[in-house]
């Protein structure tokens, strides 16, 4: 395919979805489903990424509501989280891609919240592209976060205001943006789903307002580079208006 390297987005996210009727289909574990993605696809995504010259690629990978899986399947993908934490993180670091994580890390286990501060502490300064893992990520979950973060802001600014100096209280959209958890990252331009459904699920409520949306049948371990590229295709046929 032909690409334009004029009119590439500048944030691409993915909503990794299929991984479980994909292993159904294998006859196979749900949890394999996952394994093959961490083994053979988000790599060549990132590579691919690179060589695009496109900056930030953002994978949701666990959204709050997973927690009410099957405990067997749960413990799986903690297993895989560590692996992914350990030989995975070592890889994507030789290749200059800065670590991200959205979403409360707090509710995993003490060790893998510990390794993911670690992997970004130690990805911090590495710029050839920022690869962003959504963990324990929902929607309304970061904008009431987002929402308490700015109150604590507010209120230890009344604490350490001088006497008689106003203090300005209020939601305002071009601040609200720096207690989310995308706070320094642009918004997506291009919201991939794989996988058939039809809906963002409360992925980046806030952010997603002039994203393009592509959907596509493909399950998450088949999503190759080539359909990764039918996205990108679609996308620079768009005329983007931004309500305009």
């Amino acid at each position: 395919m032909a690409l334009d390297s004029q009119n590439l987005p500048q944030h691409v996210s993915i909503i990794m979805d299929g991984n479980r009727r994909w292993a159904r289909e294998q006859g196979k574990l749900a949890a394999e489903g996952h394994r093959y993605v961490v083994d053979n696809v988000i790599e060549p995504l990132v590579d691919h990424c690179i060589e695009l010259g496109i900056p930030y690629l953002t994978l949701w990978a666990f959204s709050t509501e997973n927690w009410d899986r099957d405990k067997a399947e749960l413990q799986a993908m903690m297993k895989l989280f560590r692996y992914g934490l350990g030989k995975k993180v070592d890889r994507l670091h030789e290749k200059g891609v800065k670590l991200n994580v959205l979403g409360e890390l707090d509710k995993f286990p003490e060790d893998i919240a510990k390794q993911s501060r670690q992997m970004m502490e130690l990805t911090k300064d590495n710029d050839q592209i920022t690869v962003t893992f959504a963990l324990n990520y929902g929607g309304r979950d970061e904008i009431i976060r987002a929402a308490n973060r700015y109150l604590t802001a507010k209120m230890e600014e009344l604490e350490n205001a001088a006497e008689g100096e106003e203090v300005e209280f209020g939601f305002f959209e071009e601040d609200f943006g720096e207690f989310l958890d995308t706070a320094g990252m642009p918004d997506p331009d291009l919201i991939i789903r794989p996988g058939g459904q039809l809906r963002l699920s409360g992925f980046m409520p806030w952010q997603s307002v002039y994203a393009e949306l592509y959907f596509t049948d493909v399950l998450m371990p088949d999503f190759s580079i080539e359909q990764f590229d039918a996205a990108l295709e679609d996308y620079q046929n768009r005329q983007r208006r931004f309500g305009r």
